[in-house]
């Protein structure tokens, strides 16, 4: 019977993984974070990718529950299917923390080199890594689970949500390894030297926190009066052609009410707001333009666009940016897709497959196109584009002096994800410190920022707006200039160390 039950690696990479998954919202408990991987580090070399795994395995199943609810609800998909796509997925991003752990193991074997100097370094290559493989999906990289402890998270403008992560299996490292000597009969000497790193990194984490906090990095120069409009429209009648009409007229009501207070230069719907091709024209792209006619605002709006050149129609998720007479100053279209949502990879070698999210027709990818808006210029993410730190900095690159965020997160049900979402772009406003709005069909939408700090936001699923006034203007700094530069150094070390022990893969 007992061959039935669960090892010691196991059960003790199984509750890492839980401890890690708490940290995040709604748990929230972000001091777990700092020792959760303990059970992890002291089980892993006696079974290096299988305790990784697990520990992945258990994090990204807890995480990530969600996802059930966007493919059995929405995507229609039957339950036994959705659970096989939503193990698949785990099991592929829990490849990445077996991965980690085993490279970590094999310098320690082969190279003698101590866990507190590889499985840090490894760690946040493969978090890097998974940015952009397979199209990428960054989703709970350990930093954000910092998102609640303002001070902490102030260093994401030096190095990015990885620098966070990096700390983080870094203290859990040192305290496995303390725990270890400590528990040795007889006892051999303290992990000294990684112990004082270890302290000297977090306590100049915590300080430089303090510093930034004691600066005055929210103000600026130059305000803009904004309205952020939570239609909260239900994702089951938005796009049924007989609910466009009241669609429109609930984002037109609340948009009037906003204006009404004389104190909104720019009104700012959800993606996807408007469920028509507004370029096209008719009695209901006519409503949005006398809107802000009769308001005298501008309105930045989701819609969804087309191109038609040579060869087939383009599909484009697009935010369109109208002036108050009604004039299209721009539209930016979205850059990074969902995969089985948006489009489907490799579409032509898998014509069986279908996309998760029935609509139009397959996107085309947008490109990085910030919208003029006066003398400054908007940068739109369009929903989970918001995950991805370079795309978001790249907005800031090309001029962009506010992030706009519109998403449609009622895929999410009532689950954490859209907490999660959220808890993202708070690191996108403190990376290059900007302000960023999010509108968010069914909430939550916010205002936050360049500190972090969320100075107003709406609850899930209630009709409600927005106002407050946001500075235009970025601050960039070092990690704005650099960029990824720390998990790609990491990346390359990392490969070095393994080339070391080339000999030793056969």
């Amino acid at each position: 019977m007992h061959r039935f039950l669960p090892d010691r690696v196991t059960l003790a990479s199984a509750l890492s993984g839980l401890l890690m998954a708490l940290s995040f919202p709604l748990t929230d408990l972000p001091l777990l974070a700092w020792f959760g991987l303990v059970p992890l580090v002291l089980v892993m070399r006696s079974r290096p990718f299988k305790s990784g795994f697990v520990a992945g395995l258990v994090f990204f199943a807890v995480v990530l529950y969600w996802v059930n609810i966007v493919m059995t609800t929405y995507g229609h998909l039957p339950l036994a299917a959705s659970v096989v796509c939503y193990l698949m997925l785990c099991i592929y991003l829990a490849l990445y923390w077996g991965g980690a752990t085993w490279a970590a193991c094999r310098l320690k074997e082969y190279r003698n080199y101590p866990l507190s100097l590889t499985l840090p370094v490894f760690w946040v290559a493969s978090e890097f890594l998974r940015e952009f493989m397979l199209t990428g999906f960054p989703w709970a990289t350990l930093g954000y689970s910092q998102q609640s402890w303002l001070t902490v998270i102030q260093s994401a403008d030096l190095f990015g949500v990885y620098g966070l992560s990096y700390l983080l299996v870094l203290s859990s490292v040192v305290l496995a390894e303390v725990f270890s000597v400590l528990r040795q009969q007889p006892r051999s000497g303290l992990p000294f030297r990684a112990a004082v790193v270890a302290t000297l990194f977090i306590a100049g984490n915590y300080a430089y926190g303090h510093w930034r906090l004691a600066q005055d990095l929210d103000s600026r120069s130059e305000t803009l009066r904004t309205s952020l409009i939570q239609g909260n429209i239900p994702q089951d009648l938005k796009w049924h052609p007989d609910s466009q009409l009241s669609t429109v007229e609930v984002y037109r009501e609340l948009s009037r009410r906003a204006a009404g207070t004389g104190e909104t230069d720019l009104l700012v719907w959800p993606e996807a707001a408007m469920p028509f091709y507004y370029q096209d024209g008719g009695p209901l792209a006519n409503s949005v333009d006398q809107l802000v006619a009769e308001t005298n605002t501008s309105l930045l709006f989701g819609s969804p666009a087309y191109l038609q050149p040579p060869g087939g129609t383009r599909y484009l998720n697009s935010a369109f940016l109208l002036s108050p007479s009604g004039q299209v100053l721009g539209r930016s279209d979205k850059v990074h897709l969902v995969p089985f949502g948006e489009y489907v990879p490799f579409g032509e070698y898998l014509p069986f497959v279908n996309k998760l999210v029935a609509g139009i027709g397959d996107f085309s990818a947008g490109e990085v196109t910030p919208l003029p808006f006066g003398n400054r210029h908007l940068g739109v993410l369009v929903c989970y584009e918001v995950i991805f730190p370079e795309l978001a900095r790249d907005y800031v690159r090309r001029g962009s002096d506010l992030l706009v965020n519109i998403t449609n997160d009622a895929w999410f049900g009532q689950s954490s994800a859209p907490w999660q979402h959220l808890a993202m772009a708070r690191f996108r406003a403190i990376e290059n410190r900007v302000w960023v709005v999010r509108a968010a069909n069914t909430g939550v939408s916010a205002i936050i920022a360049p500190s972090g700090r969320v100075l107003q936001q709406t609850g899930l699923f209630e009709t409600a707006l927005l106002t407050g006034k946001v500075g235009l203007g970025a601050r960039p700094g070092f990690y704005a200039s650099t960029g990824d530069m720390l998990p790609a150094v990491f990346l390359l070390v990392g490969l070095g160390w393994l080339v070391q022990t080339r000999r030793r893969f056969f």
